[in-house]
């Protein structure tokens, strides 16, 4: 991978010194040929799609639509509408939750470090509706051992909602494997895939998982984007968080007749320039090709990982294995509050970090933690810049640490 030439893309790095970004886990930067796609809608064809029918409205329709194409293409998805555009993984996840008719005696199954995104309607729905919940260990599944998953299914569960790729630690679960015994005891499986999409090829059809949730700003696509993908016969059975113009074909008095996938679950005026946004990073990395990336990403994972193991005062989170981590490297410093890791590391070193519970509370308070430090790379770091965040948490512990 060049990444001296994709750099050239990113206009953060036109500055003579540019800071090391390492907080791409929260959100990626953001090429030239996404931002150009975005203001092509707003300087050419700054119109309504779906709705008028001149030239620029058509205009915005077919972009719209090429969108919906090149990711569907990306993830292995062979019918387009099966696409939901959303605001967010967290509206695609709610979108679930509360689409699906949850009630008193259904259970759903998630593991013990979702995002508040897969873990707050749950707790919600709990308390209104009456609905059970299991947990099982995060770790569990990343490692193999099913067996958690089993005992909770065996007490029944209409839903298994994991996250993929964790965001505290950057390791990943069998996803293939927790679909397969799921299905074989009746239960549907949905997948926060945040941190999973941006970072690895995926063939969402050969995973045969029923719903999977992803946010585009992690994929080097614009804020306020997001994606539910479904299986058709899934999609159906749920009902739109949404409803209003766009999602319906004809309304009375008192009727209305909701369209079907994906129009119903896309009610509003939406972000086309988002949404025009998004096939521009898909094309973006397809071009880049993602086994190229995932690769890139554990080079840069092994320096953070080889280069801090034997920092005294350092902990790290997550398996000691580099490639099973991800583009995620997460650790504290002995008596420094992970904030503090954070601006110091960026006033004396321009490294910017996340720092933090990460939206995964429960785990971290289980653990009398305060959260943690959390660097995490993308297709436009560098090795040189993995040395050096490597050499400043080196000049932090030694000053700073216990």
């Amino acid at each position: 991978m060049d990444v001296a030439r994709i750099r050239k893309d990113f206009p953060l790095f036109d500055r003579d010194d540019p800071p090391i970004y390492l907080d791409s886990a929260c959100q990626s930067l953001r090429p030239r040929q996404v931002v150009e796609a975005m203001n092509e809608y707003y300087y050419d064809f700054p119109a309504c799609g779906g709705r008028s029918v001149h030239r620029l409205a058509t205009e915005v329709s077919i972009r719209l639509d090429q969108s919906r194409e090149d990711v569907a293409s990306f993830f292995g998805i062979k019918d387009v509408d099966c696409v939901i555009f959303t605001k967010s993984a967290t509206e695609s996840m709610n979108t679930v939750a509360k689409g699906l008719r949850l009630g008193k005696g259904d259970r759903v199954i998630t593991t013990d470090m979702e995002h508040n995104s897969n873990h707050v309607p749950w707790v919600l729905l709990a308390k209104e509706k009456g609905i059970g919940r299991g947990i099982v260990p995060f770790a569990s599944l990343e490692e193999g051992d099913m067996e958690p998953l089993k005992e909770e299914l065996d007490k029944g569960a209409r839903l298994v909602s994991v996250v993929h790729t964790n965001n505290v630690d950057g390791s990943t679960l069998r996803l293939k494997e927790v679909v397969d015994i799921a299905h074989d005891r009746g239960a549907l499986v949905m997948a926060d895939g945040c941190q999973t999409a941006p970072h690895n090829p995926l063939d969402l059809e050969r995973l045969d998982v029923d719903l999977y949730a992803w946010s585009m700003h992690k994929m080097l696509g614009p804020s306020g984007t997001g994606i539910l993908y479904g299986k058709r016969e899934v999609l159906e059975q749920i009902d739109p968080l949404v409803t209003g113009g766009g999602g319906v074909a004809i309304t009375s008095y008192d009727s209305a007749q909701i369209l079907p996938i994906p129009d119903k679950f896309e009610a509003g005026l939406q972000n086309y320039a988002g949404i025009i946004g998004s096939g521009a990073a898909v094309r973006y990395l397809r071009d880049l090709g993602m086994e190229e990336a995932a690769e890139h990403e554990h080079r840069l994972n092994a320096i953070a990982t080889h280069g801090l193991k034997d920092v005294e005062q350092l902990t790290m989170l997550g398996p000691e294995d580099p490639r099973r981590k991800g583009g995620i490297f997460s650790f504290n410093l002995k008596g420094m509050l992970p904030h503090d890791v954070a601006m110091i590391l960026d006033e004396v070193a321009k490294v910017l970090i996340r720092s933090g519970m990460h939206c995964v509370h429960p785990y971290f308070a289980k653990r009398g933690l305060e959260g943690c430090a959390r660097a995490s790379f993308y297709v436009y770091n560098t090795e040189e810049e993995l040395r050096g965040f490597v050499d400043a948490v080196k000049y932090v512990a030694e000053k700073f640490a216990d």
